[in-house]
């Protein structure tokens, strides 16, 4: 039986471990960091709870895979992060750019702000919003104005000109504001 790992391991220390096989230091990982890459993934996969759960199962089933690969060049967060988004706009591209075409109610996060109404409604309005967005559009605005990547990074993740980035920005912030427009 492997020993427990003190809460304030430093992620490296946890990585060495899992690398070196200790399931219980991987789980740690996965308590930690799993959070994180299911809210970058749920906005990827337009709010699809359950697809988003599978796909940070895939995200995490890839970096035990590929943790000797590691190379503690960022923080282990910042690699597992991008891996997952990686899993998810593979997945996207894998269904034809079309991850969920319908959003209902059902399958939109819960709102935490319940003491503000209005606030709520709003949210629920603009991640409705969101997740009609055509795929590429979505992934370009959530990468960039959700994440805080830049137009370069998400051109060589997407596979598309710096320029055709910022254009799908554009198009995807012209819709959300039609669309929420048409709300109001």
């Amino acid at each position: 039986m492997q020993p427990e790992l003190p809460v304030t391991t430093s992620d490296d220390d946890i990585v060495r471990a899992a690398a070196a096989g200790d399931r219980k230091a991987f789980e740690t990982l996965y308590r930690r960091h799993a959070d994180r890459v299911y809210g970058a993934v749920l906005r990827l996969a337009a709010f699809d709870h359950a697809r988003a759960e599978d796909l940070t199962q895939e995200a995490f089933v890839r970096a035990w895979q590929k943790l000797d690969s590691f190379r503690f060049e960022s923080a282990f967060g910042t690699w597992v992060y991008r891996l997952a988004v990686n899993v998810a706009l593979m997945s996207i591209r894998a269904r034809n750019a079309d991850p969920v075409s319908i959003v209902d109610d059902e399958h939109l996060p819960d709102i935490a702000d319940i003491d503000n109404p209005v606030r709520a409604i709003e949210r629920d309005e603009l991640e409705k919003a969101i997740g009609g967005l055509p795929p590429r559009a979505r992934a370009v605005l959530v990468l960039h104005d959700v994440e805080g990547w830049k137009h370069e990074e998400i051109a060589i993740e997407l596979g598309m000109a710096v320029g055709s980035s910022k254009a799908q920005l554009h198009r995807a912030r012209g819709l959300l504001r039609r669309v929420l427009g048409e709300r109001s």
